[in-house]
């Protein structure tokens, strides 16, 4: 299974996040108002986003997201938690900065990605903070199912606070 594949649609690329990516995605991530409903609210702090970046360097599966017209770096994602029992993967840690809002960029990025990870697995779980509306909403717009009482990764790590969505193959709205 690639983690860490390169993803071309339309209007966006995602590869394999490197070290040098850390200024351009650090640029987008210093945004305050893009972590306001996050549950790591303070995300946008240097020593925070350090944490997640290199997080997402040991993590085998993190991905860059880049403005296919410009080459800029504008957000990040990841797979994470193969669980073979479930017949699932994890996509999360995603971010985009706030001028690609508006749903179509998200659409094409969980396009592309759930398009890949569907060649391995079943199901894509995503995990979203309980009070994040906004990504909550969006989940829901492009066929993420509420999975109720739900409080655990596939490798059995507790996440209270959380909504878990999973969208399985070809259930994609978008």
């Amino acid at each position: 299974m690639d983690f860490q594949p390169t993803l071309t649609g339309e209007l966006t690329i995602l590869r394999p996040t490197v070290p040098e990516d850390w200024e351009g995605m650090f640029a987008v991530a210093s945004d305050p108002l893009i972590w306001e409903q996050h549950p790591f609210h303070n995300r946008w702090q240097e020593p925070v986003f350090r944490a997640y970046f290199e997080d997402a360097l040991r993590s085998g599966g993190g991905l860059t997201i880049l403005d296919k017209a410009s080459g800029a770096i504008i957000g990040a994602s990841r797979y994470d938690f193969h669980d073979a029992a479930r017949d699932e993967v994890e996509i999360g840690w995603t971010f985009i900065a706030r001028t690609y809002w508006g749903g179509v960029w998200n659409r094409e990025i969980k396009r592309l990605m759930l398009d890949h990870i569907h060649r391995y697995v079943s199901g894509a779980v995503f995990v979203v903070g309980e009070q994040n509306l906004r990504s909550r909403r969006a989940m829901e717009k492009i066929g993420g199912v509420l999975q109720a009482g739900r409080i655990e990764r596939g490798n059995g790590h507790h996440i209270p606070g959380h909504a878990f969505y999973v969208i399985q193959r070809g259930g994609f709205r978008g």
